[in-house]
């Protein structure tokens, strides 16, 4: 066993920023220190001196595309985008090829990562319309949720059987995460437009087809079922004003039962970007109008939203160069998520510990994530150091991603990552990555 003692850093965690010091004893936090407190002896050291000092960020929402798309990405190539963006822990959606709707694909999953991901992982047990008895067998203290498509999907992922809907609602005791856009209204809108433009649909109408009414009507659906039966819900990317009356910021968000995530892009872009970026900002739900996100901004200020999440679904250039119809929704964005956000800190949308707040400890309450997510003693040393005051240019060749493209591309951030560690390992220093370790699979308290 060795230890590491991080000194003279800015700790941001649990909604103050105070300078400090942390010891690292193997895996975990062994001790934290405030400003003036006599330091211990240490294996090594790591003056942080001028940087801040962030629990890893949890993404609860990634595709990283393996097994069967691995031309997109792999569990590799984005657990080491993650890593060199500060992303710690990640939770795997499972519209793979196979799908993960199975108990014996979702235990592949676990295998695969177990030798190849730099960073902690869990994955999600996907549920059909005729898989309820597969989605009782999942263990709750290993799998982080059931995924549930509301919405358009690939192969037979899409739960449109309402039926099917109200007893998964019903029976499942795990966290219920869905992707929630309503299937009829889409087509409906695809029908007008295709109509009015033919097969050459400019991206500015994407948020018109897949519409507020859309999003709102799935929406209100799973709060519907999740009030009736008590489930716990999790809506996933919440992209409009509207959705918003659905959702309460009265209880702390260990007593919700009922929570909701906004992804980074629909935190950053509106729909006046699509002129410029074109598919590159393509995405399910919609990237909708200013006035959705300025909406989003203030709920997530206001605990109406609970989680920042980035829906990181790589594509290949190729793929994304294609008309409308053709080009599949979805863009890279772990490595750049953290730095975006911290950006909108520095602008004055956010603060600092909002952001820490939202990446960091609410995705480890709501999952009831077992030792991770915060900067305390006996907890797993998930941490990433940031420099305040170094710019980082975006550019899709320094990108990490296999598909080897950023949406954020043409961006200078006013920050930096400079250090990331996964259970106590230096898994990225100074622009460079360390081999050598892996991450372990997240496991979750059954009670609280």
């Amino acid at each position: 066993m060795s230890t590491l003692l991080i000194k003279n850093a800015t700790l941001i965690n649990e909604g103050r920023s105070f300078k400090g010091s942390v010891l690292i004893n193997n895996k975990f936090i062994s001790k934290v220190f405030t400003k003036g407190e006599p330091l211990p002896d240490a294996d090594k050291e790591y003056d942080a001196e001028g940087l801040w000092l962030l629990p890893g960020v949890i993404d609860d929402q990634v595709h990283f595309r393996e097994p069967g798309l691995t031309h997109k990405g792999s569990i590799a190539s984005e657990s080491v985008a993650a890593v060199a963006g500060g992303v710690t822990s990640f939770m795997d959606m499972p519209n793979t090829m196979p799908q993960t709707v199975t108990i014996g694909e979702l235990e592949k999953k676990y295998e695969l990562a177990s030798g190849q991901s730099m960073a902690n992982y869990s994955f999600y047990l996907g549920a059909t319309n005729d898989n309820l008895r597969e989605l009782l067998k999942a263990d709750p203290s290993k799998v982080c949720g059931i995924k549930v498509f509301m919405g358009s999907s690939t192969g037979n992922m899409l739960v449109d059987n309402k039926e099917a809907l109200i007893e998964l609602f019903k029976e499942v005791p795990l966290l219920i995460a869905t992707h929630c856009e309503d299937e009829t209204i889409i087509r409906e809108n695809t029908e007008l437009y295709r109509q009015k433009y033919g097969e050459d649909i400019a991206f500015k109408y994407h948020p018109q087809i897949r519409s507020a009414e859309a999003c709102y009507k799935s929406s209100s659906l799973a709060v519907e079922l999740a009030s009736k039966y008590n489930s716990r819900l999790h809506v996933l990317h919440l992209s409009t004003e509207k959705e918003l009356s659905l959702f309460s910021s009265n209880k702390a968000l260990a007593d919700k039962r009922i929570s909701a995530e906004v992804c980074v892009h629909h935190l950053w872009f509106t729909q006046d970007d699509y002129d410029r970026l074109g598919s590159r900002i393509k995405w399910n739900p919609a990237v909708k109008s200013l006035s959705d996100r300025e909406a989003l901004r203030e709920a997530l200020n206001n605990n109406l939203l609970d989680v920042v999440a980035t829906d990181h679904a790589p594509h290949t250039l190729d793929e994304k160069s294609r008309g409308y119809f053709n080009a599949p929704s979805g863009g890279p964005l772990v490595q750049h998520s953290l730095l975006a956000m911290l950006e909108m800190a520095g602008q004055g949308v956010f603060t600092k510990e909002l952001v820490v707040d939202k990446m960091c400890h609410a995705p480890a309450t709501l999952f009831r994530i077992e030792k991770r997510g915060y900067i305390r003693e006996n907890y797993y040393a998930d941490l990433v150091l940031i420099d305040p005051n170094a710019k980082e240019e975006v550019k899709d060749n320094n990108a990490l991603y296999k598909c080897g493209w950023t949406p954020f591309a043409g961006n200078t951030f006013n920050h930096s990552v400079k250090a990331t560690w996964v259970n106590g390992n230096l898994v990225y220093n100074n622009g460079s990555l360390i081999s050598g370790s892996r991450g372990m699979r997240l496991t979750f308290a059954t009670s609280v």
